[in-house]
């Protein structure tokens, strides 16, 4: 079984600039993110380095410069931080988290007419 996916919100947007860019520099993440964040250059290079020890990231040297690239999709790490959000907060109970979001929020009608086509969806298929 893969260990559940935790990143910080700064590895997050690192890794938002990865799976934007497909490669990126450390110097091109650092760009990304500057404007917003007010990072030093370091710091993103250490964000970098551990995500890489997490096997999250890769990088090939290019020149005198590494080039990183994600190794998990946006998708699996979606899943796997919302899988530990439900069973931390709702022990497991998918219908109480699915509750709190539905009812914590303002909805448009779109988005819930949404949701009821995905749920639609899911029964057909069997709940799998």
């Amino acid at each position: 079984m893969t260990p559940p996916i935790e990143l910080s919100e700064l590895q997050l947007a690192v890794m938002r600039v990865l799976w934007r860019e497909k490669t990126a520099a450390v110097a091109e993440v650092h760009e990304a993110l500057e404007p917003e964040r007010g990072l030093a250059l370091t710091t993103v290079a250490t964000v970098l380095t551990r995500l890489e020890k997490a096997g999250l990231v890769a990088h090939r040297a290019v020149g005198r410069h590494y080039q990183y690239r994600p190794l998990v999709s946006e998708e699996d790490v979606r899943r796997s931080m919302v899988s530990v959000l439900a069973d931390r907060l709702f022990e497991g109970d998918v219908a109480a988290l699915v509750s709190h979001l539905v009812n914590a929020r303002d909805i448009e009608p779109g988005d819930l007419a949404q949701v009821k086509r995905l749920i639609e969806e899911k029964e057909r298929k069997g709940g799998r």
